[in-house]
């Protein structure tokens, strides 16, 4: 980048974790902050930061300053190493994250490591077993603690997934109102649904899959995202990655096995940030019940 351009940076970074509406949130705000250009996520402070400070630079080239510039990269948030670059290039950075049921989240993840290839064809118990390193990214208090610590707590704005699918528009004004833009009316951007980046199959063949996403990851290191958009619209990566068996649901007991193994990380968040996380500790059969049951009272209350 030529020493008389102005270098400019995010101010608020979007850092995730992963699956827990990111990409939904990146359509949502184009057009009202300045991203990167050609892309959702750069993915450099984790893995292209070799490349230099002005690479990065590159993808805002075309920010105004008049708008606040984001990022919204969820590999960010597990990576201390991410977090301190981010800190020595940004040490002002403001801070987005969303905290999804860890279960829900894992299950989220074991679908798009298969969708990539990155993970053996197999059971999603079969790829936790495999991939033990996959329930990390669920230590939310831990994680939270220092990006807390790094850029003030007050500078970090800690959302719920929950939130987001039963009330989007109030989790949306949370965002807009900490990134300091005007809100966004949902009801004026019907095209944008819910359920962005959500796989329902498996690969057909887990070589080509791979093959995909590397070669996405090659066209990524050389910024040629016009390619890789291109490719997205002639449905070369869901050629690749999908196809295959539906993903069937998680039996009611590996969901109670998982919810108990994560039920310390849970309190741990609830003690963190004062909130009341009980939905994420009942097994999903029961929670069915209760829901089932509260639905019927009012039925029983009126025959």
């Amino acid at each position: 980048m030529s020493a008389t351009i102005k270098r400019r940076l995010p101010s608020i970074i979007g850092a995730g974790p992963g699956r827990t509406g990111t990409t939904w949130l990146h359509q949502v705000l184009e057009g009202h902050v300045d991203l990167p250009y050609g892309v959702k996520e750069t993915q450099f402070f984790n893995h292209f930061y070799d490349k230099g400070i002005d690479w990065y630079a590159r993808h805002f080239r075309y920010a105004t300053g008049e708008r606040p510039i984001v990022e919204i990269c969820p590999p960010y948030f597990l990576r201390t190493e991410a977090l301190e670059r981010i800190k020595l290039h940004m040490p002002h950075s403001r801070v987005i994250t969303t905290m999804r049921d860890p279960v829900d989240r894992l299950y989220s993840l074991y679908k798009q490591l298969r969708y990539t290839g990155v993970s053996t064809r197999g059971t999603f118990e079969e790829t936790l077993a495999v991939w033990p390193s996959m329930g990390r990214g669920n230590r939310y208090a831990s994680h939270l603690t220092e990006w807390f610590d790094a850029f003030g707590r007050e500078n970090v704005l800690v959302t719920i997934y929950d939130e987001l699918r039963a009330e989007p528009q109030k989790y949306l004004n949370r965002v807009t109102d900490f990134i300091g833009v005007e809100r966004i009316a949902l009801s004026e951007r019907p095209q944008i649904g819910n359920e962005v980046n959500a796989f329902a199959r498996a690969p057909r063949n887990r070589k080509l899959a791979r093959r995909a996403n590397t070669l996405a990851y090659w066209l990524r290191g050389r910024q040629a995202y016009g390619v890789i958009n291109l490719l997205e619209r002639a449905g070369l990566w869901d050629f690749c990655g999908g196809r295959g068996e539906p993903y069937p649901p998680l039996t009611p007991e590996h969901d109670a096995r998982l919810r108990a193994r994560f039920l310390p990380e849970v309190e741990a968040l609830e003690e963190l940030i004062a909130i009341d996380l009980s939905a994420w500790k009942k097994p999903r059969a029961r929670r069915n019940l209760e829901t089932v049951a509260d639905s019927a009272a009012p039925r029983l209350a009126h025959g």
